[in-house]
């Protein structure tokens, strides 16, 4: 196939951002509708109480929790796609960093937000900032998601800084390209900001790995300081941390088909990107496989009293066929799939982070649900709805309402910048030119 030669002008016109066609505007829309669906189940949440939730005693943390373990997972792929491929010298992922960085900076907004939502008086929230005390594996959490917060907003802001001067040079400023002008009117361009930017951008990289190893660790003791079936464990950051990459790396390798698909982004995300993304998923699925297998496998074959319970639910209980649907459908099937170069072109691979995404998603879940159903106390004198946990619609609402406002940014996000870096995408074309 004769390879297509690319010039400038071409480059910067099929990098801009386009307006939605009919898919892009229906799409919007249902985000939009499930998004205020969301928030009319939250006006009910707050105005009649948890009570409209099926969380009780026991089953104290439910899909919100999971929903937050979730959004802290994926968004660690800013910090793989940008921060790690960039510091090892790895140029083939210049089109993948903004695309990892909006999915990493639009979940851990939402993750910071269902937290928010899961509290029984969100107009308290500031009292952990008051009143917070260090010992608090909760004072951890938000100091190290706060922190990831904004480095991952700098992350994605300072390498955009050269497209701006892209965005605004053929158009009027009026509307949004007023937003650009104030966001970056004062890049010039000149070969000291160039410097002070690459500088700043290396040590944001440097920054963020150590960061974003703390954001889920920090999480994992949130469950591990608790003393409860399946939770006490030694192994949960490494088990955290393994997961997370995973499913921050499907999401990538989702988004990747879909931006070129819809935005004809063929000669930028080409099909040896989905190869080497495809090797990194498969490299991430043997860790977590690995780690997973460190999780169960001990556990059972000691079958301590407290845990018999709680394991059984596990596999080959209620939570059986939900358990190894996640374990299959999201972990081992997919790697599987991935092994072969077939697997690894764009098509496959949409479906494989498709499957990964929604498998780790329910994985949360199972850490989060089956361990509170199962304390060491036994449960003797309480209603039988506290002895088992399916979420309420309003939980539901709220929780993919909170999905769909993650999607909703990122949408938004390329309706209003390139999703690929323009200037890097030129400065690689000229070098290899050379």
């Amino acid at each position: 196939m004769k390879k297509t030669v690319l010039t400038d002008e071409q480059i910067i016109s099929d990098l801009l951002p386009k307006k939605f066609g009919k898919w892009g505007m229906a799409w919007t829309g249902v985000l939009v509708v499930i998004c205020l669906l969301g928030m009319f189940a939250y006006y009910r949440q707050l105005r009649y109480g948890l009570i409209v939730t099926s969380m009780r005693d026991y089953a104290s943390w439910g899909i919100y929790i999971s929903n937050f373990v979730f959004f802290v997972a994926i968004s660690l792929v800013g910090s793989l796609i940008t921060a790690v491929l960039r510091l090892t010298g790895v140029r083939w992922s210049t089109p993948l960093t903004r695309i990892a960085e909006i999915i990493a900076v639009s979940a851990i907004t939402f993750g910071a937000i269902i937290i928010i939502v899961d509290m029984g008086r969100p107009e308290r929230f500031y009292y952990l900032f008051l009143y917070g005390r260090l010992q608090s594996p909760i004072i951890w959490d938000v100091t190290v998601i706060t922190t990831y917060f904004f480095i991952s907003v700098l992350l994605l802001y300072i390498p955009l800084l050269p497209d701006m001067k892209i965005l605004l040079a053929g158009k009027e400023k009026k509307g949004i390209y007023r937003f650009y002008s104030f966001l970056g009117s004062f890049w010039k361009g000149t070969h000291m900001q160039y410097r002070i930017s690459k500088r700043a951008i290396n040590i944001l990289c440097i920054t963020i790995v150590p960061v974003a190893f703390s954001i889920h660790t920090v999480t994992s003791w949130l469950f591990a300081t608790t003393y409860r079936p399946g939770w006490d464990s030694s192994n949960f950051g490494a088990y955290f941390i393994s997961g997370a990459f995973l499913v921050g790396a499907g999401a990538v390798s989702a988004a990747m088909y879909v931006f070129r698909r819809f935005y004809k982004l063929e000669n930028y995300i080409t099909p040896e990107h989905f190869d080497k993304m495809g090797k990194i998923v498969v490299m991430l699925g043997l860790l977590y496989l690995y780690f997973n297998v460190n999780e169960y496998l001990i556990p059972y074959f000691k079958m301590k009293k407290s845990e018999e319970a709680f394991l059984n639910g596990l596999f080959v209980g209620e939570f059986a066929p939900l358990f190894w649907s996640a374990i299959f459908g999201g972990m081992i099937i997919p790697m599987i799939i991935l092994l072969f170069p077939r697997g690894r072109t764009p098509y496959p691979m949409f479906i494989c982070g498709t499957m990964i995404v929604v498998g780790a998603w329910f994985k949360r879940y199972l850490i989060v649900t089956p361990t509170l159903l199962h304390p060491f106390l036994p449960m003797h004198n309480v209603p039988e709805s506290y002895k088992h946990y399916f979420p309420s619609w309003e939980e539901w609402a709220i929780a993919f309402g909170s999905l769909a406002g993650a999607l909703l940014v990122i949408t938004i996000f390329v309706r209003i910048f390139p999703i690929i870096p323009i200037q890097e995408t030129l400065t690689e074309h000229h070098q290899k030119e050379l």
